[in-house]
């Protein structure tokens, strides 16, 4: 009893929210762990690139000491006394300055930067999939309101047969066909729920949101042409690309680490060391001391040896990097060339859909008109239903498809859709 008591009482406090694609963007940005860990390597890197002092700070140590000392075989041998007891304590510093450090420390601010670079790519590539997702399930919805409603015009047709056939004006198969009609109507509605059901339930858990929750969609897909000018996106966009920067910024490390290995191998570098240490306390006893060491590499200046090819080695890794520029460059421009032609052939389609859905419209008009007036059989209305049905999804399917095509390109200038939509 209490069981069928509470089935009745649940729905009625079903949690309700209406959901605009800013708020479904704010919640999958806090709700992915992915970026809640980049943003913890963020972070770390922040923290050494705002303590570059690091790189020249002296190595420090301090050591504190006891000991015990006696004869054993010689003289009175082993004996316990405080004259045995030693202490000792020592402090020392000792620092090493080459001229490869300033490098060091750029290749720890650039290290940053391309991790500062990676999570704003890797969040502008998460808003992306969530406004696919979004738009997405407001098709999805709209496909349901269409089919909802095309399960009616199925419902009132089979309800005018039945009239028609208890007064003789139709035969038996042609209301058997308006039956299979309507169940094709009302499966179609049913299997398309399901799949939007199922849509929904993984939206929702990207956004950290209750399965049970009965969402709103606020918006709706507004499609407008868009002339995309390829060569002047290109030129005005393609330098700002993350994949772009960050082969530059590669190019960047790998000199910085060229001149970091040529100067720490090849220069001078200077040891400074100062230490301070006290072995008796009583009577108390200490020694200061300090030294300068210059080492002057000599192998890196020999052709063929270890630390001459390491130096050569970081040349042919700048050359490479260089080449790898180009590749990414071409790569983005055939693709920002491409995704502008299917841009403009999906515009195409869109007319068409337009103007398919209209003929339909009208034939199905003209079709209802004729069966009512008796001169068109069921079955042909039915048809007229199914093209207006498949009509109404062709269009919303090319418009989806020519938004997506509107976020690809957006990514691929590293811009907002709405900037390009303006």
């Amino acid at each position: 009893m209490w069981i069928g008591v509470l089935a009745l009482i649940l729905p009625l406090y079903a949690v309700s929210m209406t959901l605009s694609l800013d708020d479904a963007l704010k919640r999958g940005i806090e709700n992915s762990l992915n970026l809640k860990k980049s943003l913890v390597d963020l972070s770390m890197d922040e923290y050494s690139a705002n303590k570059l002092w690091a790189e020249v700070f002296p190595t420090i140590s301090g050591s504190l000491g006891t000991g015990y000392s006696s004869r054993l075989f010689s003289g009175d041998g082993f004996e316990i006394h405080k004259d045995g007891v030693n202490h000792s304590a020592s402090l020392g510093v000792n620092l090493t300055l080459n001229a490869g450090i300033p490098y060091t420390m750029r290749n720890i601010r650039l290290a940053y930067q391309r991790r500062l670079l990676s999570y704003e790519d890797a969040r502008n590539q998460l808003e992306i999939q969530i406004t696919k997702n979004f738009y997405s399930l407001i098709t999805d919805r709209d496909n349901l309101t269409s089919l909802d409603h095309m399960l009616q015009l199925a419902q009132r047709q089979y309800e005018r047969d039945q009239v028609a056939f208890q007064n003789g004006l139709i035969g038996e198969l042609a209301l058997m066909q308006s039956r299979l009609g309507l169940e094709n109507a009302r499966y179609s509605l049913s299997s398309t729920r399901s799949a939007y059901t199922n849509r929904m339930g993984d939206f929702l858990a990207q956004l950290g949101i209750t399965q049970d929750t009965d969402i709103a969609f606020e918006g709706t897909i507004e499609i407008v042409k868009i002339e995309a000018d390829a060569e002047r996106l290109i030129n005005e966009y393609l330098p700002r690309r993350p994949d772009i920067v960050s082969r530059r910024q590669e190019i960047e490390r790998l000199e910085n680490a060229e001149r970091q290995a040529a100067l720490s191998s090849k220069a001078p570098s200077l040891r400074l060391e100062a230490g301070w240490n006290s072995r008796n306390f009583d009577p108390f006893a200490d020694t200061l001391s300090g030294s300068a060491t210059l080492t002057i590499p000599i192998d890196p200046w020999i052709p063929g040896t270890n630390r001459n090819q390491s130096v050569r080695n970081a040349k042919g890794a700048v050359a490479k990097a260089r080449i790898d520029l180009q590749i990414a460059e071409e790569a983005a421009m055939t693709q920002i060339r491409s995704l502008a032609i299917s841009l403009r052939n999906s515009w195409d389609s869109i007319e068409i859909a337009r103007l398919s859905l209209s003929v339909a419209e009208r034939g199905y008009e003209l079709t209802d008109q004729g069966f009512r007036n008796g001169t068109v059989e069921s079955l042909r209305l039915e048809d007229a239903r199914n093209n207006l049905v498949n009509a109404r999804q062709r269009l919303l399917q090319t418009e989806l498809s020519y938004f997506n095509m509107i976020l690809d390109i957006s990514a691929a200038l590293n811009i907002s859709w709405k900037e390009l939509m303006q």
